[in-house]
């Protein structure tokens, strides 16, 4: 649960209100003007399946922060301040925001090296490394056989993923599927869709490290030529093999948690990431 020490507190003229339709215009601004590559297509997504608030200065967005409840878990996502709003605790504030959308669960996020001494305040610990990977796909062979899956897997696909995950997120993978591919292989799935500047491989969830390898081949011989994207946990071992597929590691984030639940122990393990805000 939230306490006194986050709850908001806003200067003259500033007030959180409820995300709307018509603050996407300026939310997509502010991503942009932090060198994030989201589009308007990329914040839907995140919408659909969050709740959301913005700062206002009079009617201007000058902050964001969303949260996305799947099941008993909540991530806090897409905080972003203006650049001309910063030093003024704005970024605490949007998080008191997210924090109690978040009430009465665990809590995660994915922090930039800028946002960790904050979230560190509010209570969140550091868990592991995200390595960010992205460049021109090159051709691949994947070791292992992949398949063409559909929309009518994702049932299934989202109970490997709960068990890799502790995420329930049925809903998020019914619409990514609709909007992309689906991939399939004995014992995991990979998921591809547009984003930013070109594609995203993830989810990726498998049994093992070899199916993980084969998915993510698969995805990356598909879109050889165009700009891929991937997130790797640290712990999936396989930022090496994704660099000799033309996706270099460009970036590192914190994955950090709050009121953490109990320790998940199936027989699935998430390779790849939907995306750093969704987890």
């Amino acid at each position: 649960m939230t306490d006194a020490s986050t709850q908001p507190t806003l200067g003259s003229g500033l007030e959180i209100s409820p995300f709307a339709p018509d603050h996407m215009a300026e939310a997509l601004h502010l991503s942009q003007q932090v060198g994030w590559p989201h589009k308007q297509e990329d914040w839907a997504l995140a919408l659909a399946v969050s709740k959301g608030v913005v700062a206002l200065d009079g009617t201007r967005v000058v902050g964001t922060a969303c949260c996305t409840r799947f099941g008993a878990v909540a991530l806090i996502n897409m905080i972003i301040v203006d650049e001309a709003m910063r030093g003024r605790g704005l970024g605490r504030t949007l998080m008191a925001a997210a924090m109690e959308l978040a009430r009465g669960s665990e809590m995660r996020l994915v922090a930039t090296l800028e946002g960790l001494p904050l979230y560190e305040k509010l209570g969140f610990r550091a868990t592991h490394r995200i390595f960010q990977h992205q460049g021109t796909a090159q051709t691949a062979t994947p070791e292992l056989p992949v398949r063409d899956g559909t929309a009518q897997d994702v049932a299934r696909l989202a109970e490997m993923d709960h068990a890799a995950s502790g995420l329930d997120r049925r809903a998020l993978l019914e619409r990514i599927a609709a909007q992309g591919e689906v991939l399939l292989a004995e014992g995991g799935f990979a998921l591809l869709r547009d984003f930013g500047r070109g594609r995203v491989i993830g989810p990726v969830v498998a049994r093992n490290a070899a199916t993980a390898r084969s998915l993510i081949a698969e995805g990356v011989e598909r879109n050889a030529g165009t700009f891929l994207r991937i997130d790797l946990p640290e712990a999936a071992g396989l930022s090496d093999f994704v660099a000799t597929l033309g996706l270099a590691h460009v970036a590192d984030g914190t994955a950090m948690a709050r009121d953490p639940g109990p320790a998940r122990t199936g027989d699935f393990t998430s390779f790849a990431l939907v995306s750093q805000a969704l987890g």
